[in-house]
């Protein structure tokens, strides 16, 4: 069987001790392991946050995972990218240690080109997020409404979270002429769809990989906006 090397991470002292996040990605790497023939050789398990430019330097775990991993030249494993960090150039310079990773949420055969358009597009959806939420406290403090209360945090950041949603349904718009060219070619399962989007590597809307849940909620999405 071949190695390698399972990393999980969160970003709170509250998530690691609890066990809350930890459990589910080690269950997940686990089963993606047994699946695809991996024996596991060590398992690393991190409570940091995954931002900043010196971000390996403030996650030791992980320089611990990839010395481990380059010692056995065998690849990391994590359940998500996000899991490493969702900033590109951080993303990038972990693939510069030349120690491949696997990421069990997008699959065994993604390449190297992939990963960091993933990174990209959750890079760019925290950045809308973000800009959401300060533009929603900006607008609230012009009418002198009161900020300094949960209320009106979790008020502005909803409404990012909104204003996401609806950006991901003018995406999936896009996969429009796709989906009807595959039910052209006689594909019209949910099934049978997500396995050919994966098979030409076409992200989700939100930058994932399809399961026959996510084509059957992205086709609810355009029938409800064509309607």
């Amino acid at each position: 069987m071949k190695k390698i090397i399972t990393y999980a991470r969160v970003s709170t002292r509250q998530q690691g001790s609890s066990g809350l996040g930890l459990a589910a990605q080690t269950e997940r790497m686990a089963s993606f392991a047994a699946q695809n023939g991996f024996h596991i050789e060590a398992s690393y398990e991190e409570v940091q946050s995954g931002g900043g430019t010196d971000a390996l330097e403030l996650r030791p775990v992980l320089k611990a995972a990839l010395a481990h991993a380059q010692k056995l030249k065998c690849s990391i494993l994590v359940s998500k990218l996000d899991r490493l960090s969702r900033d590109v150039s951080f993303i990038s310079s972990l693939m510069a240690k030349k120690v491949p990773f696997v990421v069990a949420e997008l699959g065994i055969d993604t390449d190297p080109f992939l990963l960091h358009l993933f990174a990209a597009l959750a890079e760019k959806e925290r950045r809308l997020i973000s800009e959401r939420t300060i533009a929603a406290l900006a607008a609230k403090r012009a009418k002198g409404e009161p900020l300094g209360n949960r209320k009106n945090l979790s008020d502005a950041q909803a409404l990012g979270v909104a204003t996401i949603r609806a950006e991901a349904k003018q995406r999936a718009q896009v996969l429009v002429p796709i989906f009807e060219e595959l039910s052209d070619a006689g594909v019209r399962t949910f099934l049978g769809i997500a396995d050919a989007l994966n098979a030409r590597g076409v992200p989700t809307p939100r930058g994932g990989r399809w399961h026959a849940s996510t084509v059957a909620r992205i086709t609810k999405r355009i029938a409800n906006r064509a309607a």
